[in-house]
């Protein structure tokens, strides 16, 4: 094998890669291709005008919906593993103070607690990795359409490509869903007023979205330190990257953006209204809805939990206890009572042997 190949050997990989990314993608494209061009047909069979900006514009916002929808479950699993670790934490900062000097120790310890509890730290970030293909098939398709219709993605348009055409072509307050904010020729015209208007929404969208998570579903200790920096810079920091980002989007793609964010905004409201998390501002007034019902607050939060099932004993398994105390001799202590107790006698009586002594050889040396 020669040098050369040798160099070429990691761009060879790459496009392997590459290609196999591009077929595991495939049938997303033909997923969301297809519940595009259906929407559109039942659009236009309603009497919407096919070729229309607007009806492009709202079958991608029926298809967004569709998508946001199919991933309420992935969304409330990873709700739900979230939670569960945020109820935890006391117990892991319990672990940090104590065994923060033997990290070895600390894992061990921390893996324990998350087994006890139920908790799988993954499970949490699981939903999001799904959720990334689904939303990357949807933009890649979107952006392919509005960019370069002949060579659009996913199975519908490529069979169709009238309607990759029509997408293309199809304006909306004067702007092509195709068209970008940049470069801008023959002054500001109508796509930089959409392009800005779409991009501010998305902006402010994202800022609330962010804001009402910060201030009404995050406990007071998540509000400071590192983690309270972190926030604060995605609060602020975020928004300029869409205003970066959106500016070389096409309007079509924008358009997508911003009802997912919508979604998003009006999911989490309804996650907070209605089942914060605990140990945050929204718990409290969560708290007082339900007494002002009344309901008790406890009781339903302990119903979601799934609280009421018994808790695995300190000492382990509770019928290793059990096989333990009926293989015991008759007299001996039943399961269950305290069998430490006399120890304590003992432990006494070795201490007074061993100082008695001492005393005598005391009064003997005074003697």
């Amino acid at each position: 094998m020669n040098t050369l190949t040798l160099l070429l050997l990691p761009l060879n990989l790459w496009d392997d890669f590459l290609g196999l990314l591009g077929a595991m993608m495939t049938p997303l494209y033909w997923a969301v291709s297809g519940i595009l061009v259906g929407f559109h047909w039942l659009l236009s069979s309603l009497g919407m005008n096919p070729d229309w900006g607007g009806t492009w514009a709202l079958s991608i916002v029926l298809l967004t919906v569709v998508i946001r929808t199919a991933l309420i479950p992935l969304f409330v699993r990873q709700i739900n593993s979230a939670r569960n670790m945020q109820l935890i934490q006391p117990k892991v900062k319990a672990l940090n103070d104590k065994y923060g000097h033997d990290r070895e120790r600390l894992g061990q310890e921390t893996m324990k607690l998350y087994k006890e509890e139920g908790v799988n730290p993954m499970a949490s970030c699981l939903p999001l990795l799904l959720q990334m293909p689904i939303f990357l098939a949807l933009f890649y398709v979107l952006n392919s359409v509005s960019r370069t219709p002949d060579q659009a993605l996913g199975y519908f348009f490529q069979q169709n490509p009238a309607l990759a055409e029509s997408l293309h072509n199809a304006t909306i307050f004067g702007a092509q869903l195709s068209s970008t904010f940049l470069p801008i020729e023959g002054g500001f015209g109508a796509t930089q007023w959409v392009t800005a208007t779409l991009v501010v929404l998305m902006t402010v969208v994202l800022f609330i979205t962010q804001l009402q998570l910060m201030r009404k579903n995050m406990p007071p200790e998540a509000l400071t330190g590192q983690m309270a920096q972190q926030q604060k810079m995605m609060l602020y920091v975020f928004p300029f990257m869409y205003l970066f980002m959106g500016v070389n989007i096409p309007i079509g793609v924008l358009v997508y953006w911003l009802t997912t964010n919508l979604w998003t905004m009006g999911q989490q409201y309804i996650l907070i209204h209605n089942n914060p998390a605990p140990g945050t501002p929204a718990y409290v007034d969560w708290e007082e809805r339900m007494r002002a019902k009344g309901k008790d607050p406890d009781e339903i939060a302990a119903r979601r939990r799934g609280a009421g099932k018994p808790s695995a004993p300190v000492n382990g398994d509770p019928t290793k206890v059990a096989r333990q105390g009926s293989g015991s001799t008759p007299g001996a202590p039943a399961v269950g009572e305290d069998t430490a107790a006399p120890a304590e006698p003992t432990v006494q009586r070795q201490v007074i042997q061993r100082q008695q002594p001492r005393k005598g050889s005391r009064a003997a040396r005074k003697q």
